[in-house]
């Protein structure tokens, strides 16, 4: 490959608009993110954050499940846009979702998901599904354990396993997990966890890990992102930042260390906070009105990217480092 780079996501912007007739506004869910991960060179890469910063928005745009406002994704060079719907695509890029109860139909047995998967991307026939069985293994699980079984006849452990044995049928390069562990019991998630890493490793898949469980997301990642209101505020390896973060954002998140709460979950179809509103539709720095040390110019003025310690921190405290100073993050 040309450009040495599996994804690259440039200056991704999204956009909703809420309300109708002349009651509208907007939000800017995602704004200006740019990232990129190495071919041939795996990693897990976090998205991490409170509720309502647009993680889960930024995995939705790359999976094409909704249209970026501006900026753009490339996948192998190739811009997502157009890989949409294209059988290597849906085969290289798997998604795993936070429910794994919501992930299968109640009313249909969940070895059907795997058999009707290999049959789509491999052609193979009735009978035998090999790639069934090596997909189970890889996860800890054997087919005796899903035969003949509803979803509600499983643990959610169990099912979250079969959800990411289901997505490496097709043999990805990227597997998306959006809070694949916060439905799970305390107990299981350090075995979900573990797989992840066991699959960079052993199996060469490059994972993005969408999280506010900064303990996860310390013990597994590479590099994390933390994002706040759509945008990166602070953005390097996970030791640097969770072990010095920079931005007063990130010291909060982990002085705090969140636990994960489902009820939180946040989609661009309900209600936004009093809290989030302003936030998102600040005029400068989005944690202003939060954070312990604010300045006049955080009200006014936007940050830009700071190269600080081997990271990039979107703070106005690192301005006079005065280090390769840029407008946007650089992505590699």
């Amino acid at each position: 490959m040309k450009n040495g780079k599996l994804l690259e996501v440039n200056n991704l912007t999204k956009v909703f608009t809420k309300g109708q007739g002349f009651v509208k506004s907007t939000i800017e869910a995602v704004s200006r993110v740019s990232f990129a991960l190495e071919l041939n060179q795996p990693e897990i890469f976090t998205l991490a954050g409170e509720s309502g910063s647009g993680k889960s928005t930024v995995a939705k745009l790359i999976l094409g499940f909704e249209e970026p406002t501006a900026g753009g994704i490339l996948y192998r060079g190739r811009a997502v846009a157009n890989l949409k719907g294209r059988k290597e695509f849906m085969k290289d890029v798997q998604p795993i979702f936070q429910n794994p109860f919501e992930t299968f139909n109640p009313l249909k047995k969940v070895q059907s998901y795997f058999f009707e998967t290999e049959r789509n991307f491999t052609g193979s026939g009735h009978g035998s599904y090999p790639l069934t069985d090596k997909s189970l293994e890889l996860v800890g699980l054997s087919f005796a354990e899903i035969k003949d079984k509803y979803p509600s006849e499983m643990s959610g452990g169990q099912l979250q396993r079969a959800s990411i044995a289901r997505a490496l049928i097709t043999s990805p390069s990227l597997l998306i997990a959006d809070e694949p562990v916060s439905m799970i019991d305390a107990s299981l998630r350090m075995s979900v966890v573990n797989l992840f890493k066991t699959l960079k490793e052993e199996e060469q898949v490059s994972i993005i890990y969408i999280t506010h469980d900064l303990a996860t997301a310390y013990y597994i990642s590479d590099r994390i992102a933390i994002m706040l209101r759509g945008q990166f505020v602070e953005l390097g390896s996970v030791k640097k930042v969770l072990d010095n973060p920079l931005h007063p954002y990130t010291q909060l998140l982990e002085s705090s260390v969140p636990a994960p709460d489902p009820k939180a979950r946040w989609t661009e179809d309900i209600a936004l906070s009093d809290l989030e509103t302003r936030e998102y539709t600040r005029k400068g720095c989005k944690f202003a009105g939060r954070c312990p040390k604010v300045h006049e110019i955080c009200y006014e003025q936007e940050p830009e990217y700071h190269s600080v310690d081997e990271r990039l921190v979107k703070c106005h405290l690192y301005a006079q480092d005065q280090v390769r100073c840029s407008s946007r993050p650089q992505i590699s």
